[in-house]
């Protein structure tokens, strides 16, 4: 049997009075997922522990089976796994954000998509500058999204659970006094953030792309620290060889620790113009070869982040015409199949940051009975009989023969 996961990232939300009163998925144009929803089921799962910051680190985690309260270390490991990092006994990995910072209010917590060059060229910066002896090191990633990996070697790291960080993303246009790191370790986390400022400040390239663009990266941003997860493998648990098509490092890091192949689209941006109709046809390759796909879209949790309900119903309407619609199709034809689709957290359009709460989930095929939906929405979620309070259940039900 072959399985498909579909992760429109962060696409559970309020009712919104630009769109006639309706959430992002009552006005989006899905028939696809409509079609899910009406030859399956619809129900609803809770991805993030109450005890536990809202995030995607937390919520695909149990979305995949892996419940977070017992398996989540901090959200950078999961990205070092991404790039190859490994962390030893007593390393730790710290995600480093360029961000936007004026007069103490974040601005913008990816620099303005700052490009990949220019992040490159300011992380060698940062390198340089902080980096002074064998513990420290930042490793660049994608755009915005970097990590600092502390390097023990026989001393211990300054960091213990008890260090406490915020996402940037969860307070855009807010102040930022009240959200600097605090617990063990967090004076040389923010000795690192206040030093990067002057070192972007007097950059001639970062202060060429003020110049035509009125705005860039003015800081580091140090979040999300933890030390090396253990994950049970995922084919030992489920029987199946798996694969992630993502554009995000955090997937491709969860996936690689759970033994799955990551799929390489290059057209892939994490971001809203990101090429759905690619991730779309390597679905459909992949399962020649694999028996279970993720897909994964960032781009309705971007336009969450950005408070744009337009945006965020036009990605919708493209995970449903370019990867739900033709996967399910090509599925039908390769015998018993079962397609999920589910978000791994709300982000609401409103707070423009991530939120706690059900989300919808809609399955069908192959030993799946349907129900009375008709349509993928909260609404309909918050209707049914089919409840996961622990979100991560969802998967050993959906995987069940």
């Amino acid at each position: 049997m072959n399985f498909a996961l579909v992760i429109p990232d962060g696409p559970a939300d309020e009712p919104q009075p630009s769109l006639g009163n309706k959430s992002p998925l009552q006005a989006a144009n899905i028939p696809h997922m409509d079609e899910i929803a009406r030859s399956g089921v619809v129900g609803r799962a809770n991805h993030v522990p109450i005890s536990m910051p809202s995030g995607s680190d937390v919520g695909t985690m149990s979305l995949f089976g892996y419940d977070p309260l017992a398996y989540h270390t901090g959200r950078a490991p999961l990205e070092a796994a991404a790039q190859g990092i490994e962390l030893g006994d007593g390393d730790w990995a710290v995600r480093c954000n360029l961000v936007t910072v004026l007069d103490d209010v974040m601005k913008s917590f990816t620099a303005e998509q700052i490009p990949n060059d220019l992040a490159k060229h300011l992380i060698s910066l940062l390198q340089h500058d902080h980096c002074g002896d064998e513990h420290w090191k930042f490793f660049n990633g994608v755009s915005y999204r970097n990590l600092l990996i502390y390097r023990s070697r026989g001393v211990p790291a300054p960091f213990t659970t008890a260090t406490q960080s915020t996402p940037p993303h969860d307070i855009t246009d807010q102040p930022i006094a009240g959200y600097l790191p605090t617990g063990p370790g967090s004076d040389v986390l923010l000795e690192f953030m206040e030093r990067s400022k002057p070192l972007f400040a007097n950059d001639d390239q970062n202060k060429a792309r003020i110049a035509a663009h009125g705005i860039s990266a003015t800081q580091t941003w140090l979040w999300g620290m933890g030390s090396r997860p253990s994950f049970q493998n995922f084919a030992e648990r489920f029987g199946v060889k798996s694969a992630v098509i993502t554009a995000v490092d955090l997937l491709r890091g969860i996936g690689r620790l759970l033994g799955w192949d990551v799929i390489n689209v290059p057209t892939a941006t994490g971001y809203l113009d990101t090429d759905y109709a690619a991730k779309g046809r390597a679905a459909i390759e992949t399962l020649k070869t694999h028996d279970f796909v993720v897909v994964h879209v960032e781009a309705t949790d971007e336009a969450s982040h950005e408070g744009n309900a337009a945006a965020k119903v036009e990605a919708l309407q493209r995970i449903d015409a370019d990867i739900v619609g033709p996967l399910h199709a090509a599925m039908k034809q390769m015998g018993e199949y079962r397609i999920l689709v589910s978000p791994d957290h709300p982000t609401f359009l409103r707070t423009k940051t991530h939120s706690h709460g059900f989300v919808p989930v809609a399955a069908c095929g192959s030993g799946i009975s349907a129900d009375s939906a008709a349509t993928y929405d909260e609404a309909t979620g918050d209707a049914s009989a089919l409840v996961f309070e622990k979100g991560h259940e969802l998967m050993p039900w959906f995987m069940k023969r």
